[in-house]
C-alpha cells in the first residue's frame, strides 16, 4: 500500500493525514469511544496510546499530522513522539490550530469542554504555546472553526498577526464547522492571506463541496476532516447501504467513506481521526479502494440535509 505524496500549497504532505482530536484528551464524540479507550484515561495512558497510533500512521506512510491547542494534550503528545522517534523537521508536515481554549480539566464529560476565543490576544498566547511545543516542526497554523459570527475574518489585528506569522515561514489556514461552512470559506477567500482550508466533508455532509473546489482552484490546499462522520460512516454507524456496498467491494465502510472523499479532484488531504491502531490500519486501506464514477453516483444517495447532519452531530455524547 502506498499513500501518495501531495503538495499542500507549497507544503509536502500525504493524501492521508492523521488528526489528533480523539487521542489528545479523555473525552470526545466518536462512536464506540468507551470500548476503544477503556477505563484508564490517565495522561500517561493516553500519551502511550497517542504514540502507538502515531507509530501506526507513520509506519503506514502518513506524513501529515494535525493537532490543536484545544485537543487536550495533543500537541504535547505529538511533540514528545516527534522527539522520541527523532523525526527531523521537514520529514513530516505538522499543522495545528488556535482559537479554542481547552476547559475540560481532563474530565471526560465536562461542559463545555472548550471555549472559543478568536481575539488577537488569544492568538498571540496560543501561537506562543504551540511554537514552544512544536517549534521547528510547525508548518501550518489554522484558525480553529472560523465562523462569521466571531468576526475573526474581519479583525484587522488578527489578520495582521497571521500575516506576520506567515512572513516567518508558517503557512496560514482556517478550519470550518457547522451549517455555515460554505459562507465562511467564501469570506476567507475574499479576505485573502490563507494558504489552506480545512472543512468537514463526507458522504453525509456535502454542502461545502462547490466552495472547496473554488478554494482549490484559487491555489489553496484543501484538507478534509471528519470523513467518517465521527464513526457514523464505520461499521458502528449501522448505515445499511454503506455496509452493503463495502461488503460487495471487499473493504470496510470507513475505508470506502475515506476513499470516496479522496476521489474528489479538489481534495488534497483527508484526515483519519483514528484512536486505535486497528482503526489506522482500516482507514489507510482507503488508498486501495477504486472509486469509479458509477460508485460515486451510488454513494451520493447517502447525503443528508445539512441542518440534519449538524443536528445529529451536536447530539453525540462525549465519552
Amino acid at each position: 500500500m502506498v499513500i501518495p505524496s501531495v503538495r499542500l500549497d507549497g507544503l509536502e504532505a500525504t493524501s492521508l493525514g492523521l488528526g489528533l482530536a480523539a487521542v489528545g484528551r479523555p473525552g470526545y464524540i466518536n462512536l464506540g469511544r468507551d470500548a476503544d479507550l477503556g477505563p484508564d484515561r490517565s495522561v500517561a495512558a493516553l500519551e502511550q496510546r497517542a504514540h502507538d497510533v502515531l507509530d501506526a500512521a507513520y509506519g503506514a506512510g502518513i506524513r501529515y499530522f494535525d493537532a490543536a491547542r484545544s485537543y487536550g494534550r495533543a500537541e504535547e503528545f505529538l511533540a514528545s513522539w516527534l522527539r522520541a522517534r527523532q523525526i527531523a523537521p521537514g520529514a513530516v508536515t505538522v499543522g495545528s490550530k488556535w482559537g479554542y481554549i481547552y476547559t475540560a480539566g481532563w474530565k471526560v464529560d465536562a461542559q463545555p469542554p472548550e471555549v472559543k476565543d478568536h481575539s488577537v490576544e488569544n492568538f498571540r498566547r496560543q501561537a506562543g504555546e504551540t511554537r514552544d511545543l512544536l517549534g521547528p516542526w510547525l508548518s501550518l497554523y489554522q484558525i480553529h472553526s472560523a465562523t462569521l459570527d466571531t468576526g475573526v475574518l474581519e479583525d484587522r489585528a488578527v489578520l495582521d498577526a497571521l500575516a506576520e506569522l506567515r512572513g516567518q515561514g508558517v503557512a496560514i489556514g482556517l478550519t470550518t464547522s457547522g451549517t455555515g461552512q460554505a459562507e465562511t470559506i467564501e469570506r476567507a477567500l475574499a479576505a485573502g492571506g490563507f494558504d489552506c482550508v480545512q472543512a468537514t466533508y463526507n458522504l453525509l455532509e456535502r454542502a461545502p463541496a462547490a466552495v472547496l473546489e473554488r478554494a482549490h482552484d484559487a491555489g489553496l490546499g484543501v484538507i478534509v476532516k471528519e470523513a467518517v462522520a465521527n464513526g457514523r460512516l464505520t461499521s458502528r454507524g449501522g448505515i445499511e447501504p454503506l455496509l452493503l456496498v463495502a461488503d460487495r467491494l471487499g473493504t470496510t465502510p470507513d475505508a470506502l467513506a475515506i476513499a470516496a472523499v479522496l476521489a474528489e479532484p479538489w481534495v488534497d488531504v483527508v484526515l483519519s481521526g483514528a484512536e486505535t491502531v486497528d482503526q489506522v490500519q482500516s482507514n489507510v486501506a482507503a488508498a486501495e479502494v477504486d472509486v469509479t464514477p458509477a460508485l460515486s453516483e451510488e454513494l451520493a444517495a447517502l447525503r443528508e440535509p445539512t441542518d440534519g447532519y449538524w443536528s445529529t452531530r451536536s447530539a453525540l455524547n462525549w465519552t
